[in-house]
């Protein structure tokens, strides 16, 4: 292709500019959304297991059944999404306004234990899990979605990212502090069943408070034209199918499957190999500080490519999982400390490859002249339930080839297998990470190319230039591929 100077706008877009407010805002949505992440994440599991009665081989099958569901409907809500045009709320705004009831709803659905025959249980069960499941996707995939309708600015995007995927990690750290604490309080004058019931009940509708500020206070800057196509399915699939950087990104999302593995069997790490379930409130802790070294991610997205960032801490994460195997878990303080410092390492990759998914969007745009933002973030809804699913699935099954017996003493081989998935498992996941990223060639300076392509289009969204194209616009037109 040439370049067309004199037919790319230079005016800039006020749509790029993101108030505070709105920062706050979204970072609470994802936040109060994440404890129902965080609750099904962590406590689902020994909560079929050591509570309703079901055996660890049959919650697997359960996970996959749902996960299943999900490959046939999640792909059907990202392109029901992208195929309607905007209401008054917005394209993905509409979604969110009434997605946190059923979020609420499904994920206390899940822990009800009603009082009928095994079989009975296990089909209600696999019915509300599923039914969360779907739920989960209507908010998800908008929420995520929107930060590519707040801004077309390069950094701006990153920083929304970042800020929702600090308040996806505080959510799910939070429900790991306060869940355990509240139902050791429970604990004391009801049953089992009824103190998860009672706890999740409490962290649902505060996070349903949370989620409604979310809403109420962010904005859809970049609307389609009132004269904007209408996708049918098939134009969607297009866009995907030419997104080969997605795809690449998804895939390494999904590979999140080795530390779900983790956040399942921490609980019983804490329990039987530590002797004390309540670290678990700890093991929430680090959650949070974890979230807060995100706070680096916009100054250093600014200085470093974000590939080559996710790279580096891959690498250290592997080093430092094969160090704490080593070391042991005797001392708790330093077993904590290789924890914090591995966790951190994996939670600052996400906000970053959340950042480098939202700018494959542009990719698609030029190759197909189609967005399609809900099938983006709806495959990672998709990818992060997937991993999700599976984890459970292997972890109800690795227990079972640990030897694992619910509520008495573990053997040593169970217990080492135990810390062999808390520690080193999680180091081959980065290492296929790795691998997949020596592939990815989709930097910033490819993303601004499309950005210019798109400009000289007048595509949707680009009718105006994005503040940090302006000036180069200005100065010496595009150059195209």
């Amino acid at each position: 292709m040439t370049s067309a100077t004199a037919a790319a706008p230079v005016k800039s877009s006020n749509a790029d500019k993101v108030s505070l407010k709105e920062y706050v805002a979204y970072f609470c949505y994802g936040f109060g959304q994440c404890f129902s992440y965080g609750i099904i994440g962590s406590f689902i599991l020994i909560y079929y297991t050591d509570v309703v009665g079901i055996s660890s081989v049959v919650a697997s099958a359960i996970f996959l059944v749902a996960r299943l569901w999900d490959a046939v409907f999640d792909p059907l809500v990202s392109g029901f999404m992208d195929s309607r045009k905007p209401s008054k709320q917005g394209k993905f705004r509409k979604w969110m306004k009434i997605a946190p009831i059923f979020v609420v709803v499904a994920t206390i659905a899940c822990f009800i234990d009603p009082d009928i025959p095994v079989a009975g249980k296990i089909v209600f069960c696999g019915t509300t899990y599923i039914l969360w499941g779907t739920c989960y996707a209507f908010s998800d995939i908008p929420f995520w979605s929107l930060s590519t309708v707040m801004s077309h600015d390069r950094q701006t995007r990153t920083d929304l990212v970042t800020v929702a995927n600090i308040g996806v990690s505080a959510g799910i750290a939070m429900a790991g502090i306060i869940m355990p604490v509240m139902l050791a309080q429970f604990k004391q004058n009801n049953t089992p069943s009824m103190s998860y019931l009672i706890s999740v009940s409490i962290l649902m509708i505060a996070g349903f408070v949370i989620m409604e500020f979310g809403y109420l206070f962010t904005k859809e800057r970049i609307a389609a034209s009132d004269k904007a196509e209408k996708l049918s399915y098939k134009q969607v699939f297009e866009a995907v199918k030419a997104n080969k950087y997605m795809m690449m990104i998804l895939v390494i999302f999904f590979l999140k499957f080795f530390m779900e593995m983790v956040n399942n069997m921490m609980i019983y790490f804490f329990t039987y190999n530590m002797s004390n379930a309540g670290l678990m409130s700890g093991f929430g802790l680090i959650g949070t500080f974890s979230a807060l070294t995100f706070l680096l991610i916009p100054v250093l997205t600014r200085r470093y490519k974000k590939v080559n960032l996710v790279r580096v801490l891959l690498i250290a994460e592997i080093a430092f999982r094969v160090v704490f195997y080593f070391v042991g878990y005797s001392n708790t303080t330093l077993t904590f400390v290789f924890i914090g410092i591995t966790w951190c390492m994996y939670s600052m990759s996400n906000p970053i490859l959340s950042a480098m998914l939202a700018e494959t969007i542009e990719y698609s745009q030029v190759k197909t002249g189609h967005r399609a933002e809900a099938v983006v973030f709806g495959g990672q809804t998709f990818s992060s339930k997937l991993a999700i699913a599976l984890a459970g699935a292997t972890t109800g099954l690795t227990l079972t080839f640990l030897g694992y017996q619910p509520n008495v003493a573990q053997t040593s081989g169970t217990l080492n297998g135990l810390f062999i998935v808390i520690s080193i498992l999680p180091a081959l996941g980065a290492l296929l990470k790795l691998l997949i990223l020596t592939k990815y060639d989709y930097t910033e300076t490819e993303f601004k190319e499309y950005q210019r392509i798109l400009v000289e289009r007048g595509a949707e969204g680009y009718q105006t230039a994005p503040a940090d194209l302006v000036s180069e616009t200005a100065a010496s037109g595009s150059a195209t591929k």
